[in-house]
């Protein structure tokens, strides 16, 4: 699944990321990575900002791209090592076994920025039976719409789905015909407030839920080979979300640069849509080698419900997704 985020936040520039990293075989002190135009993956530019994964003995390259196809492309390639998504895009389509690529941490949480706005006639999911409803085909809100028609007996063939481009939520939003849209911030908040007419509301928010999670994946070949060289990219990361934690001034006046936004546009994001995991967190989620994290019963979860809706070719099991050995590498 391509994960699309707020991308049109004024200003925001997208890299053309394949172009800008150098091809250059993998080294034990280099570490090319990919991710989504997201402040979820900041802590990241965090720490390169500081020298955390410098002092480490470690060299990242990071860029954007948001189109899936093209991270995985270059996945296979060995273009790259690492790229961080939601656990739901790692799962989808073309994935399968043989597809390169191991979760070995995670970085957030979205608390707030996915959902689905509804107007005013609908007061629950299950009203929404027989129901228009629009969302693009493969971001987190369509999981979160699953899961929650599931809850009350429902699936998405129960409703009229019609796909659009997020960035479209407002203007769809004024058409009294959509009863709902699954999207995600800023759109979510701009569709409610420019259209006072529908009395819209959020019906289903990810705050409410734990299944929109971005991982760390990495190439299983070089993570055997070099074990410590991920232990150290995960250490800066988790370093940088701590430095968020303690002064969240100072990591957002080095992350909002990199995202072409200003300090208060990256605190709106931070204080509503996404929670940084912590070293601590991470440890939980991922578990260990023998005692699995609170992450697999969410991949269970999100793998069902890819396969249900057609994002997943087939069902992939979470103990050979999932790779503790570098976060058990990590020293606090």
């Amino acid at each position: 699944m391509t994960r699309l985020r707020p991308l049109l936040l004024a200003g925001t520039i997208v890299v053309g990321a394949l172009a800008a990293l150098p091809s250059r075989a993998a080294a034990e002190d280099v570490i090319r990575a990919l991710a989504p135009t997201w402040p979820g993956f900041a802590p990241v530019f965090v720490a390169m900002d500081k020298g955390y994964f410098k002092d480490l003995g470690l060299e990242v390259e990071f860029s954007f791209e948001d189109d899936r196809a093209n991270v995985l492309a270059a996945m296979a390639r060995g273009d790259i090592e690492v790229d961080m998504r939601t656990v739901g895009e790692h799962q989808g389509r073309p994935r399968v076994d043989s597809t390169p690529g191991i979760i070995i941490g995670t970085i957030d949480k979205s608390v707030g920025g996915d959902g689905v706005i509804a107007d005013g006639s609908i007061t629950a999911v299950a009203d929404l039976k027989g129901k228009t409803v629009a969302v693009e085909p493969n971001i987190p809100a369509r999981l979160l719409l699953q899961l929650a028609l599931k809850k009350d007996g429902l699936s998405l063939s129960d409703l009229k789905v019609v796909e659009i481009a997020t960035a479209d939520t407002v203007a769809i939003f004024a058409d009294s015909s959509i009863s709902a849209i699954g999207s995600y911030e800023p759109f979510m908040s701009q569709a409610i407030t420019n259209m006072p007419d529908r009395k819209g509301k959020l019906l289903v928010s990810s705050k409410d839920s734990d299944i929109i999670v971005d991982v760390i994946t990495a190439r299983e070949d070089d993570l055997a080979a070099n074990p410590q060289k991920y232990a150290n990219f995960l250490t800066g990361i988790y370093k940088a979300v701590a430095l968020y934690e303690s002064d969240p001034d100072a990591f957002i006046a080095l992350a909002a640069p990199h995202y072409n936004l200003s300090e208060a546009e990256v605190k709106g994001i931070l204080d509503t849509s996404l929670g940084y995991t912590n070293l601590a967190e991470a440890r939980t989620l991922i578990g260990t080698k023998d005692k699995p994290g609170t992450l697999t019963p969410i991949f269970d979860t999100v793998m069902e419900l890819n396969v249900e809706n057609g994002a997943a070719e087939a069902p992939l099991e979470a103990a050979k997704e999932i790779d503790p050995s570098a976060l058990a590498l990590v020293r606090e």
